[in-house]
């Protein structure tokens, strides 16, 4: 499993706006097959910044979600919402209860 955090730096007038958008994002992404996990969380000591964490099921999966309508309209949508570029991690899924341990 891929696990990949996306950081969002929101300009205080677009706080609404990009809240609803990514809220719409969100519950589209979770319905897509390659997706096991789509989470939006907001810091708490700074209401601007968030992140998106992502799980996919396989490697192939973040190509096949960013091909979707509903990501490409969250992407054209909240580009000029940002106060800085967005940036990602990605994290393999070490859990114990995974094959391997």
């Amino acid at each position: 499993m891929l696990i990949v955090h996306v950081h969002v730096h929101v300009k205080p007038e677009c706080l609404e706006a990009f809240r609803a958008a990514t809220a719409e994002n969100a519950r589209c992404s979770r319905a897509e097959h390659g997706i096991a996990r789509f989470d939006v969380v907001q810091q708490a000591d700074d209401p601007m910044r968030f992140v998106l964490v992502e799980a996919y099921r396989d490697d192939d999966a973040p190509a096949r979600h960013k091909e979707t309508a509903h990501y490409q309209a969250w992407r054209d949508t909240v580009e000029d919402m940002m106060a800085t570029p967005r940036s990602s991690m990605r994290y393999e899924n070490v859990s114990p209860d995974d094959e391997g341990w």
